[in-house]
């Protein structure tokens, strides 16, 4: 709890800072684990349906352990009629995970979004932050391969 308690301090027990304290959380931990979400609402003297509403709103903010690598596949509208939605299955295919969740090694957690903001470019998939458009089938295990070399 050392870590949390570090982490809180900076925040000098503002509540209204709770949003960059739950994201320095997941920073250092990869994830939101429970009983730091009761020590936060401790701290800030808040309830601790306040920190779990936040932490559950926020797609970026996960309550179970997330892979060392986030692969986010867009599904907006236009990444959809461009064929995200067979991206997705061979992804799911090729980790061996559904969307939304995490390879059991914790390597890597897939993800799908509602859009990206890079219509033009779909379909369109996010590793660890990188953006990469036109996606396709031949395309995605370059990527890939390429990322986790």
């Amino acid at each position: 709890m050392r870590k949390i308690d570090r982490i809180i301090k900076r925040y000098k027990k503002n509540e209204g800072a709770l949003v960059p304290l739950l994201q320095d959380v997941m920073k250092e931990y990869g994830y939101l684990p429970g009983e730091t979400l009761k020590r936060i609402a401790q701290k800030l003297a808040i309830p601790l349906s306040r920190v779990y509403g936040l932490a559950t709103f926020y797609k970026s903010f996960s309550l179970t352990p997330r892979g060392k690598h986030l692969i986010s596949v867009c599904l907006g509208t236009a990444c959809h009629v461009r064929g995200a939605p067979r991206i997705v299955e061979k992804l799911e295919r090729d980790l061996k995970v559904k969307a939304g969740e995490t390879t059991r090694d914790l390597k890597f957690t897939l993800e799908t979004v509602n859009c990206l903001g890079a219509c033009a470019l779909g379909p369109l998939i996010v590793i660890d932050g990188k953006y990469y458009g036109r996606m396709n089938s031949a395309k995605m295990d370059k990527v890939l391969k390429e990322s986790f070399k």
